[in-house]
């Protein structure tokens, strides 16, 4: 019997008694005192209400005026869920090192029909990643950093951290207050306001190499942060105006802080503004690429002369070619 049956099968067994002991389900089930000890604790973390009794004759019972929840999944529902999880692979998202148990359980749910109907998803669809020739085989590791659940933990109990970055083979610390975490080009990065320079910080998490909560003594009110970025807000020097095409460009990329305004209830048309910092040449060579990949639909109305030399100087060479 597999792990996944046994468990559904216990769990019955268990809401249909007022108590039951150790001894019981190594009986019932033929399994060891610590198999049967495992399997009762992971009956709890899905949310049974058991209550341990202590004593010679001590057990388990269920929480009175609690019931065991049923679970049930359209058809839909099911292809639904598994369809996102089969396209989470190679994004490096935390939690997900357990993904074969999550896809036992997932199965251990619904019936036979709905399981070959998975079985024959798995085989004909594919995502970016994947190796055509063996849909099983992804072309990047499905883990991500180890910092990055050890990261989403601490932010979940406090969001003034104390982190240390190693930058040019040097290790740095930085006081931050971390305002998002996000993805972005298949990586992920924190952006925080450090606490002791006053000023916005990205930070790479594949370049974490410790993160703690920052000391309340020293920490900066959220209020004064909040004031602090207001005061820093730069003034507008990009405004372009979307078309559908160049509308659907932007939903399949734009760098984080880019967002648009559609202007028309249709969502055919749309403004982007924005601030770009004209003096880091990354950001300029980045930005010039994606008006590129905009394309031809776009109408510009303000945008710094930097980027008009760089797109000139891209339209040059390709000329040249």
């Amino acid at each position: 019997m597999k792990k996944v049956e046994r468990i559904n099968i216990i769990m019955r067994y268990i809401n249909n008694r007022a108590h039951f002991t150790i001894s019981e389900i190594m009986h019932e089930f033929n399994i060891s005192r610590s198999t049967a000890i495992r399997d009762i604790r992971e009956i709890e973390a899905m949310g049974m209400p058991l209550v341990a009794e202590v004593g010679r004759d001590g057990g388990y019972f269920v929480m009175s005026n609690s019931v065991l929840p049923t679970v049930r999944f359209t058809d839909n529902e099911i292809k639904a869920l598994f369809i996102a999880f089969m396209a989470t692979r190679n994004l490096q998202l935390p939690y997900l090192k357990s993904r074969h148990s999550l896809a036992e359980k997932l199965l251990g749910l619904i019936s036979q029909n709905q399981q070959d109907d998975l079985v024959l998803l798995n085989q004909i669809l594919l995502f970016e990643g994947t190796n055509p020739h063996n849909p099983d085989l992804l072309d990047l590791s499905d883990l991500p950093h180890p910092m990055l659940e050890q990261l989403i933990q601490i932010l979940l109990e406090d969001r003034y951290l104390a982190v240390s970055v190693e930058e040019a083979r040097e290790i740095k610390s930085y006081p931050i207050y971390l305002m998002r975490l996000y993805r972005e080009k298949s990586a992920w990065q924190i952006e925080g306001f450090d606490l002791l320079e006053g000023k916005r910080r990205i930070i790479p998490v594949d370049n974490l190499t410790e993160v703690k909560p920052y000391p309340e003594k020293k920490r900066m009110s959220k209020k004064k942060i909040a004031e602090q970025l207001g005061r820093q807000e730069e003034d507008i020097n990009l405004v372009v105006e979307l078309g559908p095409k160049a509308i659907a460009q932007f939903k399949k990329y734009h760098p984080l802080k880019m967002t648009i305004s559609y202007t028309n209830p249709y969502q055919t048309t749309a403004i982007l503004k924005t601030f770009l910092n004209v003096h880091h040449p990354d950001e300029l060579t980045e930005v010039t690429n994606w008006l590129l990949f905009l394309g031809a639909d776009i109408k510009v109305r303000e945008i710094p002369k930097e980027v008009v030399e760089e797109l000139q100087d891209r339209v040059e060479v390709l000329g040249n070619k």
